[in-house]
Parts: structure tokens; sequence; C-alpha cells
């Protein structure tokens, strides 16, 4: 079985093959992309991404990563400027076809495929849907609708919709994470969701204040980044601007278990293939103190008992003058036995354990800044 790493960078797309150190790319034109996943059944990939140049938009490539078509859903600065320069529209290869979405949002932050959808978050948080392998989209209105987005608060990184988490038998159960709204779930495939984001715990949060945090069990919490655990069990776990919470609900109430982890901050959170208390994440030393590795040593933190208790895992793993930072989709595992994990920094490294985080390997360096890690296995 082979396997591919794909990353979205601020400089597009690129895919480093097993075995391979040199990265194959970048893709997408160059376009800023917040995330890259594949379809192991197929071998399509997709890529999302944009910004207020570009506007927003999902590549698609369904020979490897070869060649890349692009379904464009909104206009950037780039649009009105060749709208009015015919040379410049020329010299890009620019055509003034309509867009779904106007300028209802900015970039694509989120891809899931999952029960033969296609599903993109955004910033502005939106969640679109795509039922032909991303060549056209709509919205999920019922999020955005039943939930007041208008009332909705921007995180540090803006009002992005960062998580999308399906269930793996049921098609109409959802999860997705907003920051820095929290989490909101439906079971009727969208027509109407509820947030879940009380604390089975209260006062919790009262040590980290945040404007995003909870207020009242129902505002917050700014949830970085959200997974689930395998299996039928509602377990899920997230990553938040105040620590690691898991939920044995599906999101109904969540438990602090942060204890054991040197920090409270972090962005990236990863669940075991196959074991729903072995978790892993990369704590950061905090929201105004720099965002880097505390005391500039970098280590993924693991816990095999659902987050009761936590080991440091460092071996392979820079441990002097380490500032990098580790975003809230750069983690990554796949699905092997011992299984594989993967993260990418914003000083473009990737660093890779096949053994569960026990030992470490830098794969690749010298990449833009590495927004995002999926992997790809293929037969």
């Amino acid at each position: 079985m082979g396997l591919s790493i794909l990353l979205g960078t601020s400089k597009g797309a690129f895919v480093v093959s097993e075995g391979v150190r040199v990265a194959t790319g970048p893709f997408c034109h160059g376009w800023p992309i917040n995330h890259v996943i594949g379809d192991a059944a197929t071998g399509m990939l997709w890529a999302g991404g944009g910004g207020d140049w570009h506007g927003a938009g999902v590549w698609r490539s369904g020979d490897g990563g070869a060649t890349w078509t692009l379904s464009k859903l909104t206009t950037g600065q780039m649009d009105d400027f060749a709208a009015n320069d015919p040379g410049f529209a020329q010299m890009i290869g620019w055509t003034d076809t309509p867009v779904p979405f106007g300028r209802d949002f900015t970039q694509v932050w989120s891809l899931h495929h999952a029960h033969g959808v296609l599903y993109a978050g955004t910033k502005p948080a939106r969640l679109l849907a795509s039922r032909d392998n991303g060549a056209t989209w709509e919205m999920v209105k019922g999020l955005t609708e039943d939930q007041g987005v208008n009332d909705w608060q921007a995180g540090g990184a803006g009002l992005t919709l960062h998580s999308i988490v399906t269930h793996p038998a049921d098609p109409d159960r959802m999860w997705v994470g907003i920051s820095a709204e929290g989490v909101f779930a439906t079971e009727d495939g969208g027509a109407t969701w509820d947030r879940r984001n009380r604390l089975s715990n209260a006062g919790a949060c009262a040590d980290h204040y945040h404007p995003a945090g909870p207020e009242g069990g129902e505002v917050g919490h700014c949830v970085h980044n959200v997974m689930r655990a395998p299996g039928d069990a509602d377990v899920i776990y997230q990553q938040n601007h105040h620590g690691v919470w898991r939920s044995a609900d599906g999101g109904r109430s969540w438990d602090d278990v942060t204890a054991g982890l040197p920090s409270t901050f972090g962005f990236p959170i990863r669940v075991h293939p196959r074991d729903p208390d072995t978790i892993w994440t990369l704590p950061l030393n905090g929201d105004r103190t720099g965002r880097f590795p505390p005391d500039a040593a970098c280590a993924v933190w693991r816990s095999r008992d659902g987050g009761a208790t936590w080991d440091d895992l460092r071996h392979g793993l820079p441990q002097q003058g380490c500032y990098f930072t580790v975003l809230r989709q750069a983690m990554a595992g796949d699905a092997r036995d011992p299984a594989g994990l993967y993260f990418g920094t914003n000083s473009g490294s990737v660093f890779a354990s096949r053994d569960e985080g026990d030992t470490w390997t830098e794969v690749t360096r010298h990449l833009p800044t590495i927004l995002s890690v999926e992997v790809l296995e293929t037969a």
C-alpha cells in the first residue's frame, strides 16, 4: 500500500511521496491552499483555499496532482482588476464567468469527503456541499440560517469553519467546529443544527479568560480542531483555546482532560484510527507568549487513556531553539499498524512517526508555511 502526504501551504499544494524527501508542487497556480484531501477509493485530490486577491475556490485532480481544475466559488480583488483592465485580463487568462456565491466568503478553509458528498467549510463560516466531486456546490443553509450567523464573533484567524466531522454509518449526523463559536451538530442531514458547547465541569475555563470563551454553556469554546474517535460510540475530542476536551455523548457535554499537559493552548488534535482512548496533541506555550513549543523544545503529547494521563514524545524532534507553530489542520495520521503520525510547521518542515509517536523523522523541509497535512493511502 502506497502513502502520500498531502500538504496545503501559503504558496500552493504539495505532495510528498513515501520514501521521497523532495515534495512535488506547487500545484493550484500558487494559490494559498488551506486544506488538501484525497479519496483512497478513486485517487481524487481536492485542494481548497483562496483569499482576498483570488477569491475562494476548490481545485480538483483526478490524476494524482499532474493536472488540476478549479471550481471558483467567489470573486476577489483580482477579478475587479481584470474586469477593468483588458490587458491584465488577457495576461492572466481571466474571463467574466459567473461564480455561484458572489462575495459571500473569501476562502475555503476545510474539506471533508464522506458518504459520496464533498463538504467545504469557508471563511467567514459557511458549509458547502458537492455531490459531483467538487464540480458544482450548494450551501447547507440550515447551519447559518438556524444559528444566527450575524451574531457570531470571529476568532483571531477570522470566523472560520475549520473542522467537518461525519458519522461513519449515518450520513445525516455531522459535527462542525467554528472559530470562535464552538461545535455545532446536525442529525437530519444539515436541515437543523444544535450548539454542542456545554461543559460538564462548569467554570473550568474561569482562570483562562478569552473573549470567545464559553459563556453560559452556549457561546464558545474558541475551538481549534475537532476529531471523532473510531467506532459507533459518540466520543469526540477537541483542542481549543483553553485546552483539550473530551465528549462521550456526541458533544452534548465536554470534560476537560488538559491536566498533565504543559499548557492549555494548542491547535491540532489527533485520534488513533482504532483505539478511541489514544490521542495526540502538540501544545504551544500560549496565545500571547509566542505560540511556539514550551521552552522552545518540541514534543508531541500522547494519551493512552482518553486524556486521563499524558506522556511527552520527543525523540527526533528539535529540543533547542524551536520556535515554529503547528497549525490546527497540520497534523494527520494513517491507518497502519502501528499507526503513523505526521505534522507540518509554519517554518516549512514535515515530521513523521511510524511508531505512534515514539520516534520522529523530518521527511522534508524548506517548504512555504504549512497550513494543512493529510495522508492518502492507496492500494
